[in-house]
């Protein structure tokens, strides 16, 4: 007998139903991921770098802060402004601060400044700038005692330090971590940015107590503490919902608070003094 016949097998290759090449989870999540993560990160850092700034603040002395002041001031001096009421200003604030705020370790010095700016800023060494668009506003010494009693505020809260400290970090951050302009380092800005909005905020709201202390401390009344808010234009504004993405409180929530503290503290409404 011969040997049994062998049959043919015939091979047919079958469809893979998987592709071990191909990564089952979409390129486009993954790189969402990936930025959210980054994000995360970098939040975190910013803010633990700001409680360091926060902690680190009240801790420097007014004399050391005097030093760093003609770093800040020479391009403001450059462009300071000289008008009849400067004087006047000046006067005003030294008397504040003798009658309201002597516990301030600063020798307040007022620069008028040149500008359609509504507005007033406290920068590091008592040294305030005060914008020509806000002296051509204000209606009354009591409404500008409020401005500067406000920037005074930050004084005490040192929050000039603290704002300045932030911005520091935050500009370092931005340059080492950022890059140059794209999609992803936008949305990293704009993250940590509206973080520090969310400070200044509850820094604003510190000051508008204190301006509203010293008002009723300079006059023994109120009177004329919110109308600065009353005459920020509209497009400064930041309006109910802009409130959220702005570093100041919407301009009706802080006349609605600083009426309510009045009420609750007792203090009384009567007519402002003129300036100038």
């Amino acid at each position: 007998m011969g040997p049994p016949s062998r049959s043919k097998m015939k091979y047919t290759p079958r469809e893979l139903k998987t592709n071990v090449n191909v990564s089952p989870t979409s390129p486009l999540r993954e790189v969402f991921v990936l930025t959210g993560g980054l994000l995360i990160i970098i939040i975190g850092i910013y803010l633990l770098l700001g409680l360091a700034v926060d902690l680190l603040a009240p801790r420097i002395s007014p004399e050391f802060e005097k030093q760093l002041a003609p770093l800040f001031m020479q391009s403001i001096q450059a462009e300071e402004t000289a008008t009849a009421s400067a004087a006047q200003v000046q006067s005003l604030v030294h008397t504040m601060q003798v009658r309201c705020a002597p516990d301030l370790p600063y020798a307040f010095t007022i620069h008028i400044q040149k500008s359609d700016l509504v507005n007033a800023l406290a920068l590091p060494g008592g040294h305030i700038i005060v914008f020509t668009g806000l002296l051509k506003k204000v209606g009354s010494e009591n409404e500008l005692t409020f401005v500067l009693g406000h920037e005074m505020g930050h004084y005490a809260h040192r929050d000039h330090l603290r704002g300045l400290g932030r911005a520091m970090v935050f500009m370092t951050m931005a340059a080492f971590l950022l890059g140059p302009d794209s999609e992803v380092s936008q949305l990293l800005a704009g993250g940590l940015g509206l973080t520090e909005m969310s400070f200044s905020r509850k820094q604003e709201t510190w000051a508008d107590e204190y301006g509203l202390a010293v008002v009723n401390c300079m006059y023994g009344h109120v009177g004329g503490a919110a109308d600065f808010f009353e005459k920020i234009s509209k497009e400064a504004d930041p309006g109910v919902f802009g409130h959220y993405f702005s570093s100041h409180p919407e301009n009706n929530r802080r006349i609605a608070y600083l009426h309510d503290l009045s009420r609750q503290s007792g203090y009384k409404t009567e007519e402002c003094k003129p300036f100038p």
